[in-house]
């Protein structure tokens, strides 16, 4: 009789399973070619597919809900789930942290009113970030480096200010990148090449950038035709729109500042770091921005300054400054580069670069001002400091202290970090596990999605990174991940950034530093029960909307009682969701809720100007 029973109940779950590929795969063919349309207007797609696959039988008969039996999925007297409706059309851009009216009630010192000011519990808006009317989604890569419509990011301003830089221009209902820049009218091609000729680009050794003042990003754009990541950054200013231009092209950017506080990367993530007439103080307030500079600069790393005072001789006329400013300004720069262990390799023209050493053991230079935190990488929120980050002891004056992997091989290679026993509660062992484990789950979300890997997420997001696993796991020139490490989770971005991989430091109770509408797919996995005590997890959601663009989608991974909560939320945003179970069957507590965000824009009669 046991056998029987046992025999019976694998039929039934046999049968289950069956049931449910059937269904999703007739949900996500249709939604594939809803979405690969790319306008939100993919009737003309969808209904023949509709007419081809009928999917009403399975859909009726089905039963979504996933078969843990240890838990209620619906509670019956349960309301409704709340209906958010849209925001004024006002807020189309709207960047919760860095708006420009809190942002003029902080002091100007030190760019202290660029940084992030959030806005208080009773100031938060809750309804839906619209888009304007007529956005579309951008242009596929690598087409999109280059085309950004013009309904997305209406401003036209850089086009008449930048015109002579060839930063961008108007052409029709598009805008055009032609790849220049302040410091490389001639196109960012030209310029990495200068830089190839002293930095090894070509061969893996450089693999993650820093773009500090990045404008529209074109170097960021420029280096990913070399398998580089570079992480662009600019504030929020009167050069409107410049990181959302970036983000629209497909390229990594956040808005953000150096200022007075720490950058929200941790010590040692870059191979390479540049300024390129970002007219950042480099020697006020005793070097303090160069030695932020030099905290995440990786041993061995290099540093590229373009602009004043580099070729002061030529320009310093046109820069309205005396030859004694700009020569007094210059021999600070060396001086401070050599206290910081930085070789000078090249100067020519407009451009000159440094390099790091390897480790201190071959620095003859003795900074008197190290760091004495024990932690370089908690920044969040933190003041920067005057003092020089020491880097990794070594045991002889050739050895690189942070390892001489070149990529791809260090995607996969045991970072230093893990290897030197730095990461709390995380082994060798555990490390290659966990890497096996997300190329299992990444497998699953290309079956249930199978948009996941191609151009149509060019830009995506996990907003629980872990050890980057999953971006690991979906690594491909076709789309990129901005790995995002909560505040309050296991510090591990340093891994993240050894992996070659790219990231940043966020708190979720707030606005992330990026404009609405940056993100193609945005990847949650156990953030809800991470959050769940910390704050409303209705504004993560509301946040996550805001990001998010129209036809974007979301993959949650978390308990089933987590997902349930978030479920009836996401309800009433406008978004098409669907949960399932864990690949190991439906016994397994933890589920996959997968989402889709609804085409709509502002100015069709569904909008409001006063819902907060």
């Amino acid at each position: 009789m046991k056998s029987k029973h046992n025999s019976s109940g694998n039929r039934t779950r046999s049968t289950i399973s069956i049931f449910v590929v059937i269904a999703l795969c007739c949900f996500f063919y249709l939604l594939g070619a809803w979405q690969k349309s790319g306008f939100g207007k993919g009737d003309s797609i969808a209904f023949p597919v509709t007419k081809q696959t009928d999917c009403s039988n399975v859909f009726t008969d089905l039963n979504f809900e996933t078969h843990h039996n240890m838990e209620e999925i619906v509670e019956p007297s349960e309301p409704k789930a709340k209906v958010f409706k849209p925001c004024d059309v006002k807020y189309a851009d709207y960047t919760p942290c860095q708006e420009q009216d809190r942002a003029m009630k902080f002091p100007r010192e030190n760019m202290i009113y660029r940084e992030r000011h959030c806005p208080p519990e009773e100031e938060k808006l809750h309804c839906l970030i619209p888009a304007r009317k007529g956005y579309m989604t951008p242009f596929p890569w690598p087409k999109g480096r280059d085309y950004v419509h013009y309904a997305n990011v209406p401003y036209k301003s850089l086009t008449v200010e930048k015109a002579v830089q060839n930063w961008v221009q108007f052409k029709g209902n598009v805008f055009k990148f032609p790849g220049g820049g302040t410091m490389f009218p001639q196109g960012a091609g030209a310029y990495i090449d200068e830089l190839a000729s002293v930095i090894p680009i070509s061969d893996g050794s450089v693999r993650t950038a820093l773009d500090t003042g990045c404008g529209v990003a074109s170097w960021g754009a420029y280096l990913l035709k070399r398998n580089v990541l570079a992480m662009s950054f600019a504030p929020r200013d009167n050069h409107e729109a410049q990181v959302q231009f970036a983000l629209e092209r497909g390229v990594p950017a956040v808005i953000g500042v150096l200022g007075s506080i720490r950058l929200p990367y941790p010590s040692r993530a870059f191979d390479m770091a540049q300024c390129s007439r970002c007219l950042i103080p480099w020697t006020a307030n005793d070097g303090m921005y160069l030695k932020e500079v030099d905290r995440v600069l990786r041993p061995g790393g290099y540093w590229i300054l373009s602009g004043p005072p580099i070729n002061w001789k030529t320009y310093y006329k046109t820069w309205k400054r005396s030859k004694e400013d700009v020569q007094t300004e210059q021999r600070q720069i060396e001086a401070l580069a050599e206290s910081l262990c930085w070789e000078k390799k090249y100067e020519k023209g407009d451009m000159a670069i440094w390099k790091k050493k390897v480790n201190t053991k071959s620095c003859k230079s003795k900074s008197v001002n190290v760091c004495q935190t024990d932690d370089a990488d908690d920044v969040w929120y933190k003041k920067m400091d005057t003092c020089v980050t020491p880097s990794p002891e070594v045991t002889n004056a050739n050895e690189v202290a942070v390892g001489a992997l070149k990529f791809p091989a260090r995607l996969y290679a045991v970072p230093p970090r893990i290897a030197n026993g730095l990461v709390d509660g995380v082994t060798t062992e555990s490390y290659q596990e966990d890497n096996k484990l997300w190329k299992k789950h990444v497998n699953t979300y290309k079956r249930i999605n199978n948009l996941i890997g191609t151009t149509r997420y060019r830009n995506v997001m996990d907003m629980n990174a872990g050890l980057g696993g999953f971006a690991a796991a979906l690594e491909s020139r076709k789309s990129w991940v901005m790995n995002v490490v909560p505040t309050i989770a296991k510090n591990t971005l340093g891994v993240i950034y050894e992996r070659g991989l790219i990231g940043i430091y966020h708190d979720w109770c707030e606005g992330f530093s990026t404009y609405p509408r940056s993100y193609d797919l945005i990847h949650a996995s156990g953030v809800f029960s991470l959050y769940k005590n910390e704050c409303n997890l209705e504004d993560i959601l509301l946040e996550m909307d805001r990001i998010l663009r129209p036809e974007g989608a979301v993959i949650f991974r978390d308990e089933v009682d987590v997902l349930n909560k978030v479920r009836k939320i996401v309800g009433g945003m406008r978004w098409d969701a669907k949960i399932m179970d864990h690949e190991d069957g439906p016994l397994v507590p933890e589920k996959i809720l997968v989402v889709v965000k609804q085409y709509w824009v502002a100015g069709s009669g569904n909008s409001t100007s006063n819902d907060q």
